[in-house]
């Protein structure tokens, strides 16, 4: 079984910028939507999500009734990137954050990373007509081709050497547990998953209920496909009080993630930082949030709100990171 989107061609869709514009319009705050503006400011200035967008193939095909998230953050793009230097209002994001998830309202505080998630799925469900698979419509493959990412999770049981893999995908997202050095790779809702076993699972499962002994199992999460866009996003709140984790996480302008796959690449695999999302304040009820931008001319800006201001990579590396977003 083919893996869904792992292979698919990047019909009409650029990774790199191919063309230069100014660094986007700051947005205006209104009430209590930093969450949303961070977001919005990393997703514009992804540069294969932004040209598609400048492109304006989806609304030109589009076939939504209604609300379409797609032609919402379209309309958004183009204003931004047209209106450098000023601000402008998310309004028109804003006005629909109920539609993008339910339990979002005007005025209240929400997490930057929840919105981006939500935004995310708000998007593929917009690629999606009625009479469209979820696997073959290619209006979907957009999201896909730039954001999804196949994690490979292997376990082996060491008392019976039988090995166990499983391959599912969807957004990549890496969380880092600031207790430990440990890293724990989470996946959003799955559209695909296969199963290959060297031993089945069923006779796993019979062996661990014949012995009726708990044995010993080794797990490891390994990249089985890499994304065109890798979003990272480290634990900054405590699970259980909120409470903010100000462990300070380094992170490098270039990311290799060779030793991270599940075999050895063929050529080397380089990502390089563009966005960084910040969140400021000590608990995830309260706060803040910023973000840092590379723009289509290579230079990079902070962007707070209306405020638009340009900023070296030394300044960008020595945040305390919420969100990563690297390219391809």
């Amino acid at each position: 079984m083919a893996l869904p989107g792992r292979d698919l061609p990047l019909q009409k869709l650029h990774v790199p910028w191919q063309q230069t514009h100014s660094v986007g319009a700051g947005l205006f705050n209104l009430g209590n939507t930093g969450f949303v503006n961070s977001v919005l400011q990393c997703l514009t200035h992804t540069a294969p999500l932004a040209s598609y967008m400048l492109s304006r193939q989806h609304s030109q095909s589009c076939v939504q009734q209604g609300f379409c998230m797609m032609c919402t953050l379209q309309a958004h793009v183009h204003e931004v990137l047209s209106c450098s230097g000023s601000a402008v209002s998310p309004e028109g994001v804003i006005s629909q954050l109920p539609r993008i998830g339910q339990h979002f309202q005007l005025g209240n505080q929400e997490d930057a990373h929840e919105f981006f998630y939500y935004a995310m799925d708000a998007m593929q469900r917009a690629c999606l007509s009625r009479d469209s698979d979820w696997n073959t419509s290619q209006a979907s493959r957009v999201i896909d081709q730039v954001f999804t990412g196949f994690l490979q999770s292997r376990g082996t049981f060491q008392r019976y050497n039988g090995i166990f893999d499983s391959i599912c995908g969807k957004q990549l997202l890496v969380h880092s547990s600031m207790a430990s050095t440990s890293i724990a790779v989470r996946i959003g809702c799955c559209n695909g998953q296969r199963q290959v076993t060297t031993i089945g699972i069923h006779n796993c499962l019979c062996l661990f209920s014949r012995c009726k002994q708990l044995t010993r199992v080794a797990k490891r999460l390994t990249i089985h496909h890499c994304p065109n866009i890798l979003t990272l996003c480290l634990k900054r709140f405590d699970p259980f009080s909120g409470r903010k984790i100000n462990s300070v996480v380094k992170y490098p302008a270039y990311l290799h993630l060779g030793a991270y796959m599940s075999e050895a690449p063929e050529i080397p695999l380089i990502y390089s930082l563009y966005a960084v999302l910040v969140h400021q304040g000590h608990s995830c009820y309260e706060g803040h949030y910023y973000c840092f931008v590379k723009a289509s001319n290579g230079r990079w800006y902070k962007m707070d709100d209306e405020s638009v201001v340009p900023c070296d990579t030394k300044t960008v590396l020595s945040q305390q990171a919420y969100l990563l977003f690297y390219t391809r």
